[in-house]
């Protein structure tokens, strides 16, 4: 077989030549779209004539036996065509993504305050919304379990626990010269994605269901919404063009309000929109999960850790949901980028009496890292050293340690040329010193420094989700239109995709059009999530575009009776030996010569594995990493604070598109910073949301970004052979936002001159950070007297 030279050969994206549009900064291919008002959302499209509203009735009890229910008037409200519960599902009534446990309407159990327990369809979004509120619930009060001490002690699971490493690693903690227990509790977050739960189903012919949603994992919604009715998956299409955000909120649980659509559609034989109010939304979607952490620590002298036993406890609501995977991933994660040596990790997935929580951008990896800062900080006070001084010998090193707790060698570990990088860059010794001096001098403010890591795992844990299709057709004027199994969300995907396929033909980004993500283009396809969007699909594209060039280059070589030794596409040619020809009139010619102008891709990550019983494996392709320093000014009188600035050096690989990748890491550190700041969700003693709208749940604004922000990528491709060796960049910034926490913490500490490590739950808002400035002074004066 003739060896094919890519479009020209580039061991990565940084060697693109000058024509392409890879490796360079490029807007994104909505950009100018969504600023003027003009991309189309869900609930943008033209409706189909007769398309009726649906709306849902909730439970107001967070736990019980359903005895009755009345909905004569719901029934006799103005407007309403329909109305349905569980009993008029025509298939299957659990629509559970992974385990049981899902009912798309309650079925004779409440299982959380607000669970959907009917639908309603009205002529009009407002009608059915006031219908919805007449019916009435009644139930029989059972016992809700609303906490994770409750949970654990009646031993309440949605999946069994799981566990990893020594189980004898406590010994060698206790025999350590130095050991340090603590506790963390972690609040959850809100989603907040700006379009809210959509979904449009239009019934076509016979029983075939047309599903218009917004959706991370439209193969799912196919999967789903076929179950519900009754039919095969080949009478159901998905399509998603865009997402207003999704964040993890819209991988598994965006099912179910295009499952009530879809029943009521094919009862009533008219298109249905089923969208929720934001208030609703907040309530019957679950969130990221919140943990209640432990550990015990044993260090020696230097502070470098010996042993570590740790049990991270989800908080995972009613079902299983995707929490086995997001407790797997917290435990992954427990080590961040340290050494554990001897050590232990055990995950509690804990059932509750709380809407079914979900994945979020990091999928429980921010709830495991954060213990091992954690335990640095906790290190560092007993020691009295610097935080950044115990981080940086800790660090995984080939030399001292360079296996996970879960047996997988990490390879070439980069923080310790990041954070050296960074700590130069920043000037944090510098600023180290001006902070203590500082503080020493100012009786109500005053300020903390942290310099902490990141390294994520990239693939899913799910060893079967990492692989993707796609579809890729050259029409006769050269003009190229590409389909994939991901789902734009304002990440960026599509235009990273267009980038690909632009530069493996060697035209123009305006010639590539990337389509919406359909069910009948790419089957089968996974949820965009893990980071693993552009990796998998890229690479699927990638392959579809060298089948077809490899057809193109034979049909040419032929026509002109040469070898296709050296075929390179670039320019708008295809360039063989001395022949060169228009990309268009090659195909002109290629479609005369009956060559396919269409092919399939496909790509499946290698080399991953873990093995449940030895907890043990190679559950990541590959880790991203990053290095975050941020400041704070704390009042401690008030509690309040602000983060002055923040330094950001993050490896993304050799990047697609440096742009939209700085983009990323802007929006995942600020969104970090809300989830461990301001974004506190709050339920009553009932189990019932309080935090359910923006004026009660706070997500940062404008004016919450630090004055002084500084992102540069670290300039390094991937080891791995990723799509032009880039790295996922999705999630791994969300982390670095850690970086604000531990500054909170280190300004606290200040008041004891650094000798005791505050306790401060998260988020970290002004009323937490008073109550750990409170409880540090107390323990001070205690000690002195």
């Amino acid at each position: 077989m003739r060896k094919l030279i890519q479009t020209p050969a580039v061991a990565d994206a940084r060697q693109a030549p000058a024509s392409s549009p890879l490796g360079k900064n490029k807007a994104h291919e909505s950009a100018e779209r969504q600023v003027s008002g003009q991309a189309r959302y869900v609930d943008d499209m033209p409706e189909p004539a007769n398309t009726a509203y649906a709306a849902i009735g909730v439970s107001n009890c967070a736990a019980g036996e359903i005895e009755h229910i009345d909905l004569q008037a719901v029934r006799d409200s103005e407007g309403v065509i329909d109305v349905i519960t569980v009993s008029d599902v025509p298939g299957h009534t659990d629509i559970a993504p992974v385990f049981d446990g899902d009912p798309v309407l309650a079925d004779k159990q409440i299982l959380f305050h607000g669970q959907p327990v009917f639908a309603v369809l009205a002529t009009t979004t407002e009608l059915a919304r006031r219908a919805a509120l007449r019916g009435t619930i009644t139930v029989k009060p059972g016992s809700a379990v609303l906490s994770v001490d409750e949970a654990l002690e009646k031993q309440s699971f949605v999946r069994p626990t799981h566990a990893f490493g020594n189980p004898d690693a406590i010994n060698t903690v206790n025999a350590s010269p130095y050991k340090v227990s603590g506790s963390l509790n972690i609040g959850g977050q809100e989603h907040m994605y700006l379009e809210g739960q959509v979904s449009l189903a239009v019934p076509e012919e016979e029983d075939r269901m047309m599903i218009y949603t917004s959706s991370q994992h439209p193969s799912e919604v196919q999967k789903l919404v076929a179950e519900v009715l009754g039919v095969k998956l080949h009478r159901v299409t998905v399509d998603m063009r865009r997402m207003g955000g999704g964040f993890g909120g819209k991988e598994s649980q965006a099912a179910q309000w295009a499952c009530i659509a879809a029943i009521l559609a094919q009862r009533n034989q008219r298109a249905v929109k089923c969208r929720l109010p934001r208030s609703q939304d907040m309530c019957v979607t679950g969130k990221r999960h919140p943990f209640e952490n432990h550990w015990q620590t044993g260090f020696d002298e230097a502070g470098i850790i010996q042993g570590a036993d740790i049990t991270v406890n989800g908080n995972c609501g009613y079902s299983a949901d995707l929490s086995d995977a997001i407790v797997d991933r917290a435990m992954f994660h427990v080590d961040n980028g340290y050494f554990l040596g001897d050590s232990h990790v055990v995950g509690h997935r804990l059932k509750t009496s709380y809407v079914s929580h979900t994945a979020y951008r990091g999928f429980g990896g921010p709830q495991g890292m954060i213990v091992a800062e954690a335990m640095i900080d906790s290190i560092a006070r007993t020691l009295k050293e610097d935080p950044l001084t115990i981080r940086k010998r800790n660090l995984y090193a080939k030399a001292t340690g360079n296996i996970t707790p879960y047996g997988m060698d990490i390879g070439d570990n980069l923080l310790p040329e990041m954070i050296g990088q960074l700590e130069t860059s920043c000037e944090y010794w510098q600023r180290r010193e001006t902070i203590t001096s500082f503080n020493q001098s100012s009786p109500v403010i005053k300020k903390g420094l942290a310099l902490t890591p990141v390294k994520f795992g990239i693939s899913f844990t799910a060893k079967h989700l990492n692989q993707a299709g796609a579809l890729v057709h050259i029409y006769t004027d050269g003009s190229v239109q590409v389909n994939h199994g991901g789902t734009e969300m304002g990440q960026g995907l599509h235009t990273k995709i267009a980038q690909i396929a632009a530069h493996e033909f060697g035209i123009d980004l305006a010639d590539i059009e990337v389509t919406a993500t359909r069910t009948d283009k790419v089957p089968n396809t996974s949820p965009t999530a893990a980071s693993s969007g552009t990796d998998l699909n890229g690479k699927a594209v990638q392959n579809a575009c060298l089948e077809l060039k490899a057809r193109l280059v034979s049909f040419w070589a032929k026509q002109k009776g040469l070898h296709a030794e050296e075929a390179v596409f670039a320019d708008g040619h295809l360039r063989l030996g001395n022949e060169r020809i228009a990309f268009s009139e090659l195909i002109q010619a290629a479609y005369i010569g009956r060559v396919s102008l269409s092919s399939t891709g496909y790509y499946k990550t290698p080399k991953i594995f873990y093995d449940r019983a030895t907890g043990s494996g190679r559950p990541f392709f590959y880790f991203a990493y990053g290095v975050a320093a941020s400041e704070v000014s704390v009042d401690t009188l008030t509690g309040e604070y602000k983060v002055d600035r923040v330094d950001i050096l993050h490896d993304v690989g050799a990047s697609l598109n440096p742009a939209i990748d700085k983009g990323q890491i802007e929006g995942g550190f600020i969104q970090g910073m809300g989830w461990l700041t301001s974004e506190d969700l709050k339920w009553d003693k009932e189990g019932k949301l309080l935090s359910n709208n923006m004026a009660t749940y706070k997500i940062p604004a404008i004016g919450d970004t630090p004055p002084v922000m500084n992102v540069d990528l670290f300039d390094r491709p991937n080891d791995e052979d990723s799509i032009y060796h880039s790295k996922a960049v999705g999630e791994p910034p969300f982390m670095l936002a850690i970086s604000v926490w531990c500054a909170l913490k280190d300004a606290i500490s200040s008041l004891s001159d650094y000798t005791v490590d505050p306790v401060l739950p998260t988020p970290a808002t002004p009323e937490n950070v008073l109550n750990a400035i409170t409880a540090l002074q107390q323990a001070e004066a205690e000690t002195l007297s």
